[in-house]
């Protein structure tokens, strides 16, 4: 069975709607994952989400080692065109991104202005999973006072991304998505504490 770009995408997009609107919520996206007929140095999750949300008329960046080949794939199906860091629509960071790489698409990523506070950066981040790793509270709207979850590697991200959301509507959303094929969605609406006190970034790094 392969993608149908109509009614899968949908469902996909549908989807992305629900993470978008219920922080911290899993979404399972296998269901879809396994009718796709291309591969690429990527996960499966992140090649339906770059087929649902670029078009011609936006752009994005692919941050890992094969970084190149990636974005030309993606433009082949997508058509959409490949920019700098600072200028992307969407930005996809895969699993072999390194730390200083990721840090700095957080603090190169547009977060909008007052006028436009949607003209920012939605990035997408591949991990290995996104039941395991560092505990963290979430609050804001779409969660009922508070929610626990656990994501990996929150050390590496949390503070960067709590800076550059610390000016609301001004900020990044964030999307994760692992190799059982989940999703989970931290839009810049949602704070983010670390379970037992909020990580604090050092600006330095």
């Amino acid at each position: 069975m392969n993608l149908d770009v109509v009614h899968d995408i949908q469902t996909v997009y549908r989807k992305l709607v629900t993470a978008t609107s219920r922080p911290g919520t899993l979404v399972v996206l296998e269901r879809e994952a396994k009718t796709l007929d291309v591969q690429m140095e990527c996960l499966s999750s992140t090649i339906l989400l770059a087929r649902t949300v670029l078009d011609p008329e936006v752009t994005f960046k692919v941050i890992a080692k094969e970084g190149e080949a990636v974005s030309k794939r993606i433009n082949q199906l997508t058509y959409s065109k490949p920019v700098e860091l600072p200028e992307a629509d969407f930005i996809f960071i895969l699993h072999d991104a390194s730390e200083e790489q990721l840090k700095e698409a957080l603090n190169h990523a547009k977060v909008g202005n007052l006028l436009n506070p949607h003209e920012s950066a939605m990035i997408i981040l591949e991990v290995p999973d996104v039941t395991k790793g560092d505990s963290i509270i979430l609050s804001g709207p779409g969660i009922q006072q508070e929610s626990i979850i656990t994501l990996p590697n929150v050390t590496s991200w949390l503070g960067a991304r709590n800076e550059r959301n610390r000016e609301f509507p001004l900020g990044i959303d964030m999307y994760f998505v692992d190799q059982q094929d989940r999703l989970i969605a931290l839009p810049r609406t949602t704070q983010i504490k670390e379970n037992g006190g909020e990580i604090i970034w050092d600006m330095l790094q």
